[in-house]
């Protein structure tokens, strides 16, 4: 007759058969370098016209412009990750609140935001929002990255919620248990004792999901938004037909996202060490 083994010795037994997985290093940095370089120095060699600049030349030329787009990509991460950790801390105290409406309506907001396409939503802030607001005698432009920042900020809110869920119900009931018979309240038992513990559970995956976020800032670039993927065509559009700049351009526009998305990595993946929960 088989046995079941307990569930650590199945999840130990099944990741010694899986894939390895791939995490980001400093030896991908250099190989994303490398290959810019290859496809730079082999567009160079391949031009046909003398009298065209080289790719070096053209992508130190538009520099500038494109860590300005890059700039507004961070800005979009940046206000996107603020607004959905904020809605996303209620929502997940929400997930585990002993109401059992607010719990279900809880439940379902998240459900429904982490399974919407990203896309989607921006599109729908997009075309939604209107262009012009008006609060009370107030009137302003509401510009199209600021749709953007809410419309990936509503994901982000869901995902969030998830993992303040999961660091709650991480922490032993054992510790629920305790404050309960020293006295404490819920409340109390919530803020003074349950969090401060799991928010150092809470802190890798949120910065893998800040991680995420920031590649997907890219999506804005489908709605209108002028973030560096758009004016990296721009650059291209205004440089005439050479298609021997696609791959660099587009490839440099990847070591940006690379420089500043490693030291979020190698800092997620310190936590997690430092912060591993040992059975």
């Amino acid at each position: 007759m088989r046995v079941i083994l307990p569930l650590p010795e199945v999840l130990q037994r099944e990741s010694s058969r899986a894939l390895p997985v791939i995490r980001l290093s400093w030896r991908h940095g250099i190989l994303l370098a490398g290959l810019l370089c290859l496809f730079t120095i082999a567009a160079d060699a391949a031009g046909a016209a003398p009298v065209r600049s080289s790719v070096f030349a053209v992508l130190a030329r538009w520099t500038p412009l494109l860590l300005h787009g890059f700039a507004l990509n961070i800005l979009i991460s940046i206000l996107s990750m603020a607004i959905g950790t904020a809605l996303g801390a209620f929502l997940g105290l929400a997930l585990i609140s002993p109401d059992r409406p607010l719990r279900g309506a809880a439940w379902g907001v998240t459900q429904f935001f982490r399974n919407a396409p990203w896309l989607v939503l921006l599109f729908f802030m997009i075309f939604i929002l209107p262009y012009h607001l008006h609060i009370g005698s107030f009137s302003f432009v509401l510009p199209d990255w600021s749709k953007a920042v809410i419309g990936l900020s509503l994901p982000v809110m869901a995902n969030v919620a998830e993992i303040v869920r999961g660091g709650v119900q991480s922490i032993p009931k054992g510790q629920w248990e305790a404050s309960e018979s020293l006295g404490f309240t819920r409340h109390q038992q919530l803020w003074m004792i349950i969090l401060p513990q799991a928010v150092r559970r809470m802190l890798p995956p949120w910065m893998n999901l800040y991680a995420i976020l920031t590649t997907s800032t890219t999506l804005a670039s489908i709605v209108g938004v002028n973030d560096v993927v758009t004016l990296a065509g721009q650059v291209l559009s205004a440089e005439g037909s050479r298609p021997d700049l696609l791959a660099p351009i587009y490839g440099y526009v990847l070591i940006m996202f690379y420089v500043y998305i490693y030291p979020i990595a190698w800092a997620t993946r310190r936590l997690e060490h430092k912060y591993q929960v040992h059975n």
